[in-house]
């Protein structure tokens, strides 16, 4: 139909001697949209959001809106260009740059708002005698929501508390239960290493953390010293264990046999980090090594498998539990048959 149309057209303007251009009319380019990396709220979420205006730099504060609603952020990172296709469902707004207003009514929320709020709950939690701590507040900057943050050891029944605190401050009311863990990323801001916390700069998802991988980097097993700031293990374990895993898979063995410069011997132990490895050679001096010294890894004389001498030993040593136990049963089976 349009084509018809447009060769209706292009015969009219023949006739009338008018010159139309066969050309396909300009495509017209695709609008650009800035996008950055922020942090916002209280648990430092972070999360990329896109921008209609330019000039954005990295410390500045914005003013957001977010799946909670409209709060104040802190940019991340320099703005990157995308196409602009419409509101994005994975990508929050950003809606100006934070002005001097903005930055009093933060104040204000922080400095007095929020203390009210929360001696207001905290006197609520004893009245209803709640089983539950009140860790922390957090009062969205639009002032559509407030989240009270809780520590419990199990389920509470706080629709009472709820109520009271919505008649209060006539907002919606959320109670967020939280761990150990998200206390410390709440409250707390440096850790041993004097570093900020990582749960509180970079992390977004709180990854268990195990004893073997304190073990397998060869950590002090004090808990003073392996805890971070939310007395579980500290998640910089948790980030080392794969390298750990990479560079024991470089050394030999404990117990194998290895040819080096200085001869051959059986590996004693290593260190992972800097990749050393302590051979007892065979006239019984022991020489620590690179693990790049290492010519060949050798199999066991007389072992078709190369188990190791440490193995051997315990085999013997069962071996001889087991004659000795066989030598005690057949002497007592002879004493009774004597004794009949």
């Amino acid at each position: 139909m349009t084509h018809a149309i447009i060769n209706a057209c292009k015969a009219v303007a023949c006739r009338k001697g008018i010159a139309i251009s066969t050309l396909d009319p300009p495509v017209a380019e695709k609008t650009k949209r800035a996008v950055v990396s922020v942090r916002y709220g209280a648990m430092a979420y972070v999360a990329t959001f896109w921008a209609k205006f330019a000039g954005l730099r990295m410390g500045d504060r914005i003013v957001v809106r977010t799946d909670r609603g409209v709060e104040v952020g802190s940019v991340l990172s320099m703005p990157a260009e995308e196409a602009a296709e419409g509101p994005s469902a994975d990508k929050g707004e950003v809606l100006r740059k934070a002005t001097a207003k903005d930055v009093e009514r933060l104040r204000e929320i922080e400095e007095e708002i929020v203390p009210k709020e929360r001696k207001f709950c905290e006197q609520k939690i004893k009245e209803h005698d709640l089983p539950m701590k009140l860790a922390d507040v957090e009062h969205l900057f639009g002032g559509t929501k407030t989240i009270f943050y809780f520590l419990a050891e199990g389920r509470v029944d706080f629709r009472a508390l709820v109520k009271d605190l919505a008649r209060e401050y006539q907002t919606r009311i959320e109670m967020r239960q939280i761990g150990v863990r998200d206390e410390a990323r709440l409250l707390a801001d440096v850790e041993h290493c004097g570093r900020e916390l990582c749960c509180k700069s970079f992390m977004q998802k709180l990854e268990p953390v195990t004893m073997k991988m304190a073990k397998n980097q060869k950590a002090t097993l004090d808990p003073a010293k392996i805890s971070g700031r939310c007395g579980r293990l500290m998640c910089c374990l948790r980030f080392e264990d794969e390298m750990y895993d990479d560079l024991k898979r470089e050394l030999p063995k404990k117990g194998a046999r290895v040819k080096i410069e200085q001869g051959v011997g059986e590996v004693m132990g290593y260190e992972v980090l800097p990749q050393f490895v302590t051979v007892e050679l065979e006239g019984g001096r022991e020489v620590v090594v690179h693990v790049s010294e290492i010519e060949k890894e050798l199999a066991r004389p007389n072992s078709k498998h190369g188990s190791s001498t440490r193995g051997k030993r315990s085999s013997n040593r069962k071996d001889k539990k087991r004659n000795s136990s066989r030598d005690s049963n057949r002497n007592g089976n002879a004493r009774d048959k004597g004794g009949g």
